[in-house]
C-alpha cells in the first residue's frame, strides 16, 4: 500500500493574510496571492492537505464557532473554484493563558491528525509562518518548512534565530514550497 502523501499547513499568514486584530469573519479572510492555486497543485499531484491553526480569538470572545465555520466555508469554496481542496481543518480555540496541549507549539492537534488518518507523521511536511508552527510539527517528527509570508516576513533579510529547528527549510511563499516539494518528489521518482 502506498503511504498517504500529506502536508500540514498553518492558516493565517501561510494560506491567507495575517491580521494582528485576528481574522474574525469570512469577509476578513483573504487568501495570499497564489496560495490557493499552490494547494490545488499539491492536490493534483496526489497530496492531501490539512490545516492546523491556533484560533485564540474564540477563547477571547472575538468571534464565535459559527464565524470560524463561515471562514472555513469560504476557504473551501475558493479552493474548489481553483480545483483544490482542504481535507480537514484542526484548530485550537484556547488562549495562551489556558495552557492547553492543542495550542501550537503543543502537539495535540498533530496527534489528532495522526489518529484520524492512521499514519505516523515522521517526515510529513509542516508549513507555517512562525517558529511555533514548525516546532510543533518537529516535536511529532514532521519536516519543518517556513514561509516568508505573514509573521515569517521578518526573516526575509536575516538568518533564522535559534528558536527554529536547525533543519527548517525556508521558502518565499506557499507556492515556492509547493515547487520545492513537487521538484523533490519528481527527482526521487
Amino acid at each position: 500500500m502506498t503511504p498517504m502523501k500529506l502536508v500540514i499547513l498553518d492558516r493565517d499568514g501561510t494560506i491567507n493574510e495575517e491580521s494582528d486584530d485576528f481574522i474574525k469573519s469570512a469577509d476578513e479572510w483573504k487568501p495570499l496571492p497564489g496560495a490557493l492555486e499552490a494547494i490545488a497543485r499539491l492536490n493534483h499531484a496526489g497530496w492531501h492537505t490539512v490545516v492546523v491553526s491556533n484560533q485564540s480569538g474564540l477563547g477571547r470572545g472575538l468571534f464565535e464557532v459559527a464565524d470560524l465555520n463561515a471562514i472555513h466555508a469560504k476557504m473551501h469554496q475558493m479552493l474548489a473554484a481553483v480545483g483544490g481542496r482542504m481535507d480537514a481543518v484542526f484548530y485550537c480555540p484556547h488562549t495562551p493563558d489556558d495552557a492547553c496541549q492543542c495550542r501550537k507549539p503543543g502537539t495535540a492537534l498533530f496527534e489528532q491528525i495522526a489518529d484520524r488518518y492512521g499514519i505516523d507523521l515522521k517526515n510529513v511536511p509542516v508549513v507555517g509562518d512562525s517558529a511555533r508552527d514548525v516546532i510543533a510539527g518537529v516535536a511529532v517528527g514532521c519536516e519543518p518548512h517556513l514561509v516568508l509570508t505573514g509573521k515569517g516576513a521578518v526573516y526575509k533579510a536575516r538568518a533564522l534565530p535559534g528558536s527554529f529547528p536547525p533543519n527548517t527549510v525556508v521558502h518565499e511563499n506557499l507556492s515556492s514550497f509547493v515547487d520545492y516539494l513537487l521538484d523533490r518528489e519528481e527527482a526521487r521518482a
